[in-house]
Order: C-alpha cells, then sequence, then structure tokens
C-alpha cells in the first residue's frame, strides 16, 4: 500500500528556490531532498527563527550546500518577501501557525501570519516574477471546523485566485493538501510512542470510531515537489493515500495496553475531509492524485486527460471513513519503516 508520487520534480538544476517556513520538518525534508536531487542556482530558507536555521546549518554540513541561503523573515513582512525573492524561480510556501487550541486563543495571529502572509506571498512573488508557487495547505481547510482552519481556507482562496492577478507575469499559483504526516511534531504516533515508552497504563483515545489519512514526511516531499511539476495554475492537489482508524492505530502501536475514551476535543472532526462533496464537483482522478479544478474561464482539464485523468462519481468526496484503502496493522507498520520510526513497543 506504500506509495510514492514519482513526478519528475521541476528543473531545479542552475534554478532559484525559496521555501517559506523551512525550518519546520517539511521545509527541512524539501530543502534535503533538493539538494541530494539537483543543483540549484539558490536554495532559500526563509523562516523567523535563527536558533533553527543555525541548527538545520549545522545538520546540512556534512552534504552540498553551496546553494544553501539562509534568509530571517516573516510572512507578515511583506518589504522582506520581496527582497527575499528576488530572482526567484520556484516558491513552496510552508509557513503557517498551526496548532488548534492556541489559534482559538489568539486568532488574529492566526490571520495575520495564515492569510495576510499568504497574500504578501502572493504579491511578492507576482512582483518579482516568479514562475511557480505552491502553497501547503490542511485537510483542516475542508469544510473547517475551527479557526485554523478557516485562516487556511482563506489562504487556499488567495493563492487560487491570484492566477487571475499575474497577468502578463506569467506566475502560476496551486495549492497542495494532505493529511497528518507520520512523526511530524505534534503527530499522535510519537506521543502514543512515547506513552508506550514511559510504561503508561492506558492509551487515551478521543473517539472510537474517529478515522485518519496518513501519509510519510518523504511521500509528502514527492508529492509536493510532483504537483509543482505538472501544475497549469489554480488547482488544488490531494493525494490518494489510505486511512486508519484510531483505535487499530492505537493497538499496533501499543497492544495489550487498554484504552481510556476521553473525548473529541473542540473543533476536532470524527473524520478527516479532504475534499467535500461541493468540491467533488469539480474534481478529476489520476492514479496516484485527486485534482480540483479551478472555476476559470482560462481553464481546460484537457491536458490532464491527455495523461490520463478521469471524473469522479457523482456526488463524490474523499474524506478518512469513506476511503477505498485502508492500512492494517502490517501495512501501517510498514508505513512507519517507510518513515524511519522505531517502536517503543516490546
Amino acid at each position: 500500500m506504500y506509495r510514492d508520487f514519482v513526478e519528475p520534480a521541476p528543473a531545479f538544476d542552475g534554478k532559484s528556490v525559496l521555501v517559506t517556513g523551512g525550518t519546520g520538518s517539511l521545509g527541512k525534508a524539501l530543502v534535503r531532498t533538493v539538494l541530494g536531487r539537483f543543483r540549484p542556482k539558490r536554495l532559500i530558507v526563509f523562516s523567523r527563527d535563527e536558533l533553527k536555521q543555525y541548527e538545520m546549518a549545522q545538520s546540512l554540513i556534512n552534504g552540498d550546500p553551496t546553494a544553501l541561503r539562509f534568509f530571517i523573515g516573516d510572512v507578515r513582512d511583506l518589504d522582506r518577501l520581496r527582497m527575499a525573492m528576488r530572482g526567484v524561480d520556484f516558491v513552496v510556501h510552508a509557513a503557517a501557525l498551526k496548532q488548534i487550541p492556541t489559534a482559538e486563543y489568539n486568532p488574529f495571529e492566526y490571520v495575520k501570519t495564515n492569510i495576510m502572509g499568504a497574500q504578501n506571498v502572493v504579491e511578492a512573488a507576482i512582483e518579482n516574477g516568479v514562475k511557480r508557487v505552491i502553497a501547503l495547505s490542511t485537510d483542516k481547510a475542508a469544510n473547517p471546523a475551527n479557526l485554523y482552519g478557516a485562516t487556511k481556507l482563506a489562504s487556499d482562496k488567495i493563492f487560487i485566485a491570484a492566477n487571475n492577478l499575474s497577468g502578463p507575469v506569467g506566475t502560476r499559483f496551486a495549492v497542495v493538501r494532505y493529511g497528518n504526516v507520520v512523526n511530524s511534531r505534534g503527530s499522535v504516533i510519537p506521543y502514543f510512542n512515547k506513552l508506550v515508552a514511559e510504561n503508561a497504563p492506558h492509551i487515551p483515545i478521543t473517539d472510537t470510531r474517529m478515522t485518519r489519512f496518513w501519509i510519510t514526511l518523504q511521500q509528502a516531499v514527492s508529492f509536493v515537489l510532483s504537483s509543482l511539476a505538472m501544475l497549469r495554475g489554480g488547482e488544488t492537489f490531494v493525494p490518494r493515500i489510505p486511512s486508519m482508524k484510531i483505535v487499530e492505530m492505537a493497538a499496533a502501536l501499543a497492544p495489550g495496553l487498554p484504552h481510556e475514551v476521553i473525548g473529541i476535543r473542540p473543533g476536532e472532526k470524527l473524520h478527516e475531509i479532504m475534499i467535500t462533496e461541493e468540491s467533488g464537483r469539480d474534481t478529476i482522478a489520476l492514479d496516484d492524485r485527486y485534482i480540483v479544478e479551478p472555476a476559470f474561464a482560462f481553464w481546460s482539464r484537457q491536458p490532464y486527460l491527455d495523461r490520463g485523468a478521469r471524473e469522479v462519481p457523482a456526488s463524490f468526496s474523499y474524506t478518512s471513513d469513506n476511503n477505498d484503502e485502508w492500512l492494517d496493522e502490517a501495512e501501517f507498520l510498514n508505513l512507519l519503516r517507510h518513515a524511519g520510526i522505531t517502536l517503543a513497543r516490546s
């Protein structure tokens, strides 16, 4: 069931690439991948935290980081983005505030980073003639149930609509949306693994019916790069990835440990939604991903149909409970091996 996204990445050799939020989990993995596969002219890590940038530079000391540039900046600062994007060909926008409870307590901080920051990235990219921009979204942006999801939905709309603004400059924007990244910061997997290592008496389960999508960090990187390669402008790319019930995942991570139901947290969904039924009417499918099409006059699905895309059924939606791919215990453990995760269970 493990699937990699093998579409060739854009020709980064001799090009300049900027990654906002480049010291985050996805950003670091993407930088390592680009440095390992290509010879970019410049690979710019744009982020706010000088300590994380220093630590990242040290971790790459054994590679060939001659193209690497570290740029302190915040996506809230349009002038700084303008300066950072001079001569840049491709942008991967990964910077965001992401913690759901923190968003409820500090709503306008999330608006300033996730929404206003998105608009700043768009403006700086168009002003500098960037060729392609791909923005990272989240399943929580589809039919949002919390403020974080609402800000990411607004961000998605900004990037998609930006294709109408680039005019003769020709900058093209698209969005990628995927589910839980195995072993990312805040993921339930390292948390459960930690409880097992500490000999916890039970595993907390929010709801026994809960399901989630799962993707590894390297799969996410490959998906972002492959989507950047094929985008025409305005698409929302969604990977075809498997689901798993939370209770079955907990049993695989901590066999024999009892479960304690603690209830769903505020703003949390029972099942993840990647494509709503409303968006499903504008969706086509490739073998490894879905593409939600924009409502643009210039848009034509024919190039995707020529490469094998097909229409989805009427009333289509893509949620973690109506998925046609499910992980059993063996497949889940194989996914963890691909992610390089060592289990604490005996």
